[in-house]
């Protein structure tokens, strides 16, 4: 058995299977409040290679959920080169191994994390699915998807750059594309106590079936895959997935959201972004480019995401920039 190919139409009218378990909110909340109790004990390393006149770079650590340490790269401005207090932002990565190390946003003036959730290296110790493995690993239980953590890991490193007596608490932003556009979701859900703004690429994990019936790459093909190893189990990984997909996330938003997409895109079809933007209820904006692929138009709309994470986060070196060109 193979779930139904749906007919495809225009995208913004596709819709989605996607439905809202009645417990989501409780689900979450309880994982939040669990991870919660465990102290952060974060630490920091300063890696001298990596950095540059203009920016420190560090590799960092902190406790998530299950106990499990957590790695990733913080970057910062050097204080000779900006003075603090500094926006956060966190760089949240795709469906690949290695997070991101975000040393260009550091020189705009941000205190940047390249966040590595479990799986990622450096957080791989005690937990490594692999990529592919990931998407479907523990995927008939919610208690232990492997979601469950990876999404908490993203939203806990919030608590990393909260601790952080150079960052601004009041402005904190978060941005990624295609796992991380899902991510940049979640966090924002998950965080709306004080995420600022999220920008969102080419989101992945929204309309996580709808994916898989429309596209027959990877990573949704993951999930193609094991159903047909394991058609019987179809129901219960629709109902798991339920409790973890980026629409269902998407009312909890409470900041301004960009979300950017590809009408082209074969890794994460347009339709699932246009179901997450329709399910959001904060101050939002699309952009949809046609003729893009996966990339989502990266090459024009980097620079709006530039300037809709200045717009609200208001880094000091961008302002620099805005005051010379006034001026």
């Amino acid at each position: 058995m193979q779930q139904t190919q749906r007919k495809r139409g225009p995208a913004e009218q596709y819709g989605t299977s996607t439905t809202r378990p009645p417990d989501f909110d409780q689900f979450w909340d309880a994982i939040m409040a669990e991870v919660a109790a465990i102290p952060l004990n974060p630490a920091m390393a300063h890696v001298p290679l990596r950095s540059t006149d203009e920016v420190d770079v560090y590799e960092i650590h902190y406790d998530s959920l299950d106990h499990l340490r957590i790695a990733g790269w913080y970057c910062v401005p050097k204080e000779s080169y900006l003075p603090p207090p500094y926006p956060a932002l966190l760089l949240v990565p795709g469906y690949i191994s290695e997070p991101t190390l975000p040393k260009s946003w550091a020189k705009m003036g941000y205190a940047a994390v390249g966040v590595a959730p479990r799986g990622k290296l450096r957080s791989n110790r005690h937990y490594n699915p692999g990529y592919p493995g990931l998407l479907v690993n523990n995927i008939v239980d919610r208690n232990t998807y492997s979601y469950r953590g990876f999404y908490v890991d993203a939203a806990r490193a919030v608590d990393f750059v909260l601790a952080r007596p150079e960052v601004d608490r009041a402005r904190i932003g978060v941005h990624g594309s295609s796992q991380g556009g899902a991510l940049t979701v979640t966090t924002a859900a998950l965080r709306r106590d004080v995420i600022t703004c999220g920008a969102a690429g080419a989101p992945y994990l929204c309309g996580f079936m709808d994916a898989a019936a429309l596209t027959r790459s990877w990573p949704y093909e993951e999930i193609n895959d094991y159903l047909r190893l394991y058609p019987e189990r179809e129901a219960q990984v629709r109902e798991t997935l339920n409790y973890f997909d980026g629409i269902n996330f998407a009312p909890l938003i409470r900041c301004p959201m960009l979300v950017y997409i590809g009408l082209n895109d074969d890794v994460c079809p347009p339709e699932t972004g246009h179901a997450l933007y329709s399910a959001m209820t904060c101050p939002k904006e699309l952009h949809a480019y046609p003729r893009c692929a996966h990339d989502s138009g990266a090459y024009w709309e980097m620079k709006n995401v530039e300037a809709f994470l200045a717009q609200h986060l208001r880094p000091a070196a961008t302002q620099r920039r805005a005051e010379m060109t006034v001026g």
